[in-house]
C-alpha cells in the first residue's frame, strides 16, 4: 500500500528524523506499506492543484492525506500572498475530484495552528477557522474521512499551554511543529491510516 502526505512545510520537514510521517513509518509495517512525503515549503491550495498530477497521482497512491491551508491564511497577512476563502475551496474541490477519479482514497486534514495562545483570538486565527470548517465541510459533502489535527492541537494548547505562550509548546515559531507536535500530528493521523490500511 502506498499512501501520499499532501501539504506544506510542516509535511516537508515530516519525513525528517522527528517528523510527523516518520513518526508513522516507525509505528507502521514498512513491508507492506509505503509513506511518501509530497510537501513543499511555502504551498498554499492552488501549489498543491498544480503539482497534484506529477507529485501525487503518477505515484499512483492507496491513500492521500491532504494537510494544507495554514499559508492560504498565513500569507495574507506575511506576504499578501495567501487565498481567498471562495479560491481556497474551489482548488480544494477540483483536488478532490482529480483523486477521486484516479480511484485513490483520502483523509483530510484541518490546518492547524498560527500561534499558540489559543486565548488571543486575532484576525488570522479566526479565518483559520473559517478554513478548518470549510475543510470540515469538504469532508462531509465528498463522504470522505477528517482527520480534525486543528481540534486536537486546541485540545492540548487548553491542556498544556496554561501559560499561553505563543510558541514553544508544539511549535518552533507559531506555525511550524517542534517534536511534540510532531507526535500529536503523527499520534492523531494513526488512527485514520490504520482503518484504512487494515
Amino acid at each position: 500500500m502506498r499512501i501520499v502526505f499532501f501539504g506544506d512545510s510542516i509535511t516537508q520537514q515530516g519525513i525528517s528524523k522527528m517528523g510527523y510521517i516518520t513518526l508513522l513509518k516507525n509505528k507502521l509495517d514498512s513491508h507492506t506499506i509505503e509513506l511518501i512525503g509530497a510537501g513543499v515549503n511555502g504551498n498554499k491550495i492552488y501549489d498543491l492543484f498544480l503539482r497534484l498530477e506529477t507529485d501525487v497521482l503518477a505515484k499512483k497512491p492507496d491513500l492521500v492525506l491532504i494537510y494544507i491551508g495554514i499559508n492560504d491564511v498565513w500569507h495574507k497577512q506575511s506576504s499578501g500572498t495567501g487565498t481567498d476563502y471562495y479560491k481556497f475551496i474551489k482548488f480544494y474541490e477540483a483536488i478532490i475530484d482529480k483523486i477521486q477519479r484516479a480511484g485513490s482514497k483520502m483523509i483530510l486534514c484541518t490546518p492547524t495552528l498560527i500561534g499558540e495562545n489559543i486565548k488571543e483570538v486575532s484576525y488570522v486565527n479566526e479565518e483559520l477557522e473559517q478554513y478548518a470548517d470549510a475543510v470540515r465541510n469538504l469532508a462531509k459533502q465528498n463522504q470522505l474521512l477528517l482527520c480534525d489535527l486543528r481540534n486536537a492541537f486546541l485540545d492540548f494548547e487548553h491542556r498544556y499551554n496554561p501559560e499561553l505562550k505563543n510558541e514553544g509548546i508544539l511549535t518552533t515559531d507559531g506555525v511550524h511543529l517542534n517534536a511534540k507536535g510532531n507526535a500529536l500530528v503523527a499520534e492523531t493521523m494513526l488512527p485514520f491510516i490504520l482503518e484504512q490500511t487494515l
